[in-house]
């Protein structure tokens, strides 16, 4: 699917990149020497910290797709992968020991499709959870991703009983024709109800659905009935999710007649549409991307990414397990090496699998975070929640105010209307129309030296 440039005199794009964690790991580079985790963690809070581990594999790879992630497995790949996978928590349980535990308040699994394992398979995975790395999880915030198709009772059973509070099902539409356009053809209407159906009866706390607007032919009419499909099973939380084609996926390599104007405007369009259908349904705002039902149960916060009620994304560690998991400290962001191509993510995989214990002890890739750039992430983390950040917590944590670091990328958003004027001299948040550009707003915060990082990167 490909579109049309737009000329360099026109409006910034509002769908430039979906900045879920910065940098991105195409910004990492390969670390040379490769630092220990046990100096990497020496001396860092470890009592709120986030678990994630990740599950590489898909029963299929949807045409949007651009994550680590791999379809299907060989026999005995999974089993080798779950054996790394408790090498490697072994490995960084024993650098986190300094005579005090951690202290987990937040975890999720996550992929590729963790719901692609077996029963047993998912048992041995919260084994590494709670016997290797020590949490509790029946006592935090687990949020699960599924599939229709992989959403079967027996997996949800081991979900349910083992803790899981949030089930989120990566459903995108209701529609087959839509789900054809998207390069998902197998799905089907009958089979997304069901797999809902399954999830209700397991009992878990919070159902996530996520739905993706602008995909190739589809309508204002097409969109309302997948929400409407959506809202009939009064999900605690919904994502509404942009449709973007990535380099190496499906739909990059199909064509569109959109150009990027129309492209953009049709996505806007639909997402204010489904915005404002959510707001009048009892559902909150709580990200250009999430929705939240008014009154529901929600453990923990963002759930989706891996915050807890004790847990807060911009200022605490993160451990993730697996071979397409980052993890954090307050000085470095550290994963794996990151690939898409098909081809590149066997790789990493089989690498991964093949690791000794002592291998898991140093970290590969990463970026350092250093006073700049720590300061660049708690506001774009902060700023794209549409409670927005309170001017006081960034002066409390930097000793500064955020318009000594970041005047003009502020002034820009002002002018442009996206900054909310209502919320006073002591909260910044951003308006409805910024929040509707929330990818254009976080790539304005990137940066120079991220942006050139991703941008080598992108170039190979």
């Amino acid at each position: 699917m490909t579109v049309l440039d737009t000329p360099a005199d026109a409006p910034p794009r509002p769908y430039q990149s979906y900045v879920y964690a910065y940098p991105h790991k195409t910004a990492y580079g390969r670390l040379r020497p490769r630092p220990a985790l046990r100096d990497l963690w020496a001396g860092e809070p470890k009592d709120s910290l986030a678990l994630y581990l990740h599950i590489p594999f898909c029963e299929v790879r949807c045409g949007f797709c651009n994550l680590f992630t791999r379809i299907g497995a060989p026999e005995g790949l999974v089993a080798g992968y779950l054996d790394a996978l408790d090498r490697q928590a072994a490995a960084v349980r024993d650098a986190l020991g300094d005579g005090t535990a951690p202290r987990f308040t937040a975890a999720a699994f996550g992929g590729g499709t963790p719901t692609f394992l077996e029963p047993a398979e998912l048992e041995r995975l919260f084994d590494i959870a709670e016997h290797r790395m020590g949490a509790d999880l029946r006592a935090v915030p687990l949020s699960v991703e599924a599939s229709p198709a992989t959403a079967t009772a027996d997996r949800l059973a081991v979900l349910a009983a083992r803790g899981t509070t949030r089930l989120s099902l990566g459903v995108q539409t209701f529609d087959a024709a839509e789900a054809r356009a998207a390069v998902r053809p197998k799905q089907q209407r009958s089979e997304v109800e069901a797999a809902l159906g399954r999830i209700r009866e397991a009992g878990f706390p919070v159902l996530n659905i996520d739905l993706i607007y602008g995909i190739d032919g589809q309508t204002e009419r097409s969109w309302r009935s997948s929400l409407d499909a959506a809202l009939a099973w009064r999900p605690e939380e919904l994502y509404l999710y942009p449709l973007y084609v990535r380099p190496l996926t499906g739909l990059h390599r199909l064509d569109s007649t959109l150009t990027e104007a129309g492209w953009d405007e049709q996505r806007l369009r639909l997402y204010r549409a489904g915005r404002d259908l959510l707001l009048g349904s009892g559902y909150e705002q709580v990200s250009m991307r999430m929705f939240r039902r008014r009154g529901g149960p929600h453990p923990g916060g963002d759930a989706g990414q891996g915050a807890g009620a004790d847990h807060a994304c911009q200022t605490d560690g993160m451990i993730g397990l697996g071979c397409g998991a980052r993890s954090y400290t307050a000085e470095l962001h550290y994963s794996f090496d990151y690939a898409v191509g098909p081809g590149e993510v066997r790789a990493i995989i089989d690498d991964y699998v093949a690791r000794p214990a002592a291998d898991f002890g140093h970290a590969d890739f990463g970026r350092a975070i250093g006073g700049g750039e720590a300061r660049r992430r708690h506001l774009l983390q902060s700023l794209l929640q549409a409670q927005g950040m309170p001017v006081a917590d960034y002066t409390a944590r930097f000793g500064r105010r955020p318009e000594d670091d970041f005047g003009p990328e502020l002034a820009l958003f002002d002018a442009r209307g996206w900054l909310d004027a209502a919320a006073g001299p002591d909260l910044l948040r951003l308006s409805p129309e910024g929040l509707a550009h929330s990818d254009a707003v976080g790539p304005e915060l990137f940066s120079p030296a991220v942006r050139a990082a991703m941008a080598a990167y992108d170039a190979k």
